[in-house]
C-alpha cells in the first residue's frame, strides 16, 4: 500500500496545441487543423493574425488572356492550370486573389475604400471557410479549436468567429474562456505599435487597462492561460530588426555594418504575467523570436511562424491542474 499526499499533481494531463501568424495561409491552416489528431492533443489555440496581408488581381484582358502582377512581375497566363497554379501558390503565401476585367480593375486600383471593402470580404470568405474546415474534421470528437485575433486583424473580420462557428469552434478575443473543468484561458491580439501601422495597435498603457479588465474575471490565474499575442518586452520572445520609420516601407536600422535588433514586446504583458503568475504565457507577433522565457513559476513561450513556406510552427503545452508538465515544439 502507498501512502497519499495532497497535491502530488495525480490530476488529469491536458494537452494543448499552440499555434500562431498563420496570415491567411491555407496550408498551414489545414496544417493547424491536422494537428489535433496528429498529436493527440485535448485543444487547439491560435494565437492570432488570422488574415493575410495581400490581395492580386487577375485581370481578364480583351484578347482573353489573363494577367496578374505577383511579386513585383507581370505575368500572364493562357489557360485555366496556369491560372490555378498561381492560386495555389498564393494560397500557400496566404495572399488573397480576385478575377475582375480590365474596367473594374481600373475602378478599383484607384479607390482606396473599395479596395478595403475587397480586402475584408475576401478575408472574411476565407476565414468562414477555415471555421468550416475545422468543425468539419473536429466533429465527433472532445477537441476544440480556440481562435483569436492578432494586430494584423481586424474587428470587422472577427466578428465573422461568432456569426459561422457552431460547436468545436470557440471565438476566444478578449474573453475569459474554459478550456475544462480545470483550466481557463484570457485571450488578447492588440500588440504596441509597430512601424506598419497595423489595424489593432496600442500603447502599452492602454494593453495594461485592457489586461486588467480581463482579469477582473479570473478567479485562480494559477491555472489561467495568458494567449496574449505580443510577447513580454525583452524577453527573448520579441527580438526583431529595428527599423527606421521615417522612409517607406520602414527600412532595417544598420550600425556598424551590422542590423540593430531590439525588443518589440510589451512591458504591460510583462508586468501581467510577473504579477498573476498564471499557468502559462502563449504569444507570437515576432514570427523570428522562437523560444520560451520563464517568470518566476510562469513560462512564456514563442512558437514562431514560417507561414508563408507553408510550414507550421507550435508549441505542445501538457498540463496537470496547476503545473506544466512540458513544453514540446515543433514544426512540419
Amino acid at each position: 500500500m502507498r501512502l497519499l499526499k495532497r497535491g502530488t499533481g495525480s490530476g488529469e494531463v491536458t494537452k494543448i496545441f499552440y499555434a500562431t501568424d498563420l496570415h491567411g495561409s491555407e496550408v498551414t491552416w489545414r496544417k493547424f487543423v491536422n494537428a489535433a489528431r496528429f498529436y493527440e492533443v485535448d485543444a487547439l489555440v491560435c494565437g492570432g493574425d488570422l488574415m493575410g496581408k495581400v490581395v492580386v488581381p487577375i485581370v481578364r484582358r480583351a484578347n482573353g488572356r489573363r494577367e496578374a502582377d505577383f511579386q513585383g512581375r507581370l505575368t500572364t497566363f493562357d489557360d485555366d492550370a496556369e491560372v490555378a497554379s498561381l492560386t495555389s501558390r498564393l494560397a500557400t503565401l496566404g495572399q488573397y486573389w480576385y478575377e475582375c476585367d480590365e474596367d473594374e480593375y481600373q475602378h478599383i486600383k484607384g479607390d482606396e475604400a473599395e479596395i478595403e471593402r475587397l480586402f475584408t470580404r475576401l478575408a472574411k470568405e476565407r476565414l468562414g471557410r477555415w471555421v468550416e474546415l475545422a468543425e468539419e474534421r473536429l466533429a465527433g470528437t472532445h477537441i476544440r479549436c480556440f481562435l483569436g485575433g492578432g494586430n494584423d486583424d481586424t474587428d470587422d473580420v472577427l466578428a465573422v468567429l461568432d456569426q459561422v462557428s457552431k460547436d468545436r469552434v470557440v471565438a476566444c478575443e478578449g474573453r475569459l474562456v474554459e478550456l475544462n473543468d480545470r483550466h481557463t484561458m484570457v485571450s488578447l491580439g492588440y500588440s504596441t505599435p509597430t512601424p506598419w501601422k497595423t489595424p489593432r495597435e496600442a500603447s502599452d498603457p492602454e494593453l495594461a487597462v485592457m489586461i486588467g479588465e480581463l482579469m477582473t474575471k479570473v478567479e485562480d490565474p494559477s491555472r489561467c492561460i495568458f494567449n496574449f499575442h505580443v510577447p513580454p518586452l525583452d524577453s527573448t520572445l520579441d527580438t526583431c530588426l529595428q527599423l527606421d520609420e521615417s522612409v517607406w516601407p520602414p527600412t532595417p536600422i544598420i550600425r556598424a555594418g551590422q542590423p540593430v535588433e531590439f525588443g518589440a514586446g510589451s512591458g504591460a504583458v510583462r508586468d501581467a504575467i510577473d504579477e498573476h503568475q498564471p499557468l502559462i504565457g502563449l504569444h507570437g507577433h515576432i514570427h523570428e523570436s522562437r523560444g520560451s522565457a520563464r517568470y518566476g513559476h510562469s513560462q512564456a513561450v514563442n512558437p514562431g511562424s514560417e507561414y508563408g513556406e507553408g510550414v507550421l510552427r507550435g508549441v505542445i503545452v501538457s498540463l496537470r491542474d496547476d503545473k506544466v508538465l512540458g513544453t514540446q515544439f515543433t514544426s512540419g
